[in-house]
């Protein structure tokens, strides 16, 4: 999968990427990689399973012969790539076997030219949690707060609410909009509060406002 995306932000490159399973076949993956690097100067992200790692503190348990790393990297120099900074576990891969015969990898990455990180700086990777497959989904963001106003930054949660009727389903509600993105989520939950909060809570609030001032005048 490649192609080329066009809107506010101008032009910019997005390729997905699979490398050879196969040690002895892993070299077409690196030619490969070269071979998409020559085809366009615009921005570009590429990520995917690579199926290699580039230094051996990405792997837990087992081994990697220095010359498959090495071969790795000298590809990624010379495309211009580096890794676009990633949240979540660090490792994409687990092979599922117990105790001293269990292996993770970080072997699914994403990487950016210079351009496509001046363009998007707070560019970062989200690691997913692995369920049934024995690697972790990744998802790219590009924005500094996907969804994440001022306001919503600024939201608190009152423990209160909780007592009320309607509270959970209103919380269930804003996380099922927003999605597998927890920010995302975040900001639908927050503003679904927000919302709620003025109707429901509201006059509660209005009530015990009014109560306050009947007492002080009483003092």
């Amino acid at each position: 999968m490649d192609f080329i995306v066009r809107d506010d932000m101008g032009e910019w490159r997005v390729t997905g990427f699979y490398g050879w399973p196969t040690v002895l076949d892993r070299h077409l993956s690196w030619r490969l990689l070269r071979i998409l690097s020559r085809q366009s100067t615009l921005p570009w992200v590429i990520l995917g399973d690579f199926n290699e790692v580039l230094f051996a503190n990405e792997m837990k348990g087992g081994s990697r012969a220095q010359w498959q790393m090495n071969n790795f990297r000298e590809a990624v120099d010379e495309c211009g790539l580096s890794d676009v900074q990633f949240k979540g576990y660090a490792f994409t891969w687990d092979n599922g076997q117990a105790g001293e015969a269990n292996r993770q990898i970080r072997i699914d990455r994403a990487m950016a030219t210079c351009g496509l990180k001046e363009k998007f700086p707070y560019a970062r990777l989200i690691h997913l949690g692995r369920e049934w497959s024995d690697h972790s989904p990744i998802k790219l963001l590009l924005d500094r707060w996907v969804g994440m106003s001022d306001t919503v930054r600024k939201f608190r949660f009152e423990h209160i609410w909780v007592r009320e009727d309607g509270c959970e389903g209103v919380v269930q509600h804003g996380f099922d909009r927003g999605g597998w993105d927890l920010m995302e989520a975040l900001s639908e939950c927050a503003s679904e509060l927000q919302a709620w909060k003025k109707v429901s809570i509201g006059k509660v609030v209005k009530v015990i406002a009014t109560k306050r001032r009947q007492l002080a005048r009483l003092n």
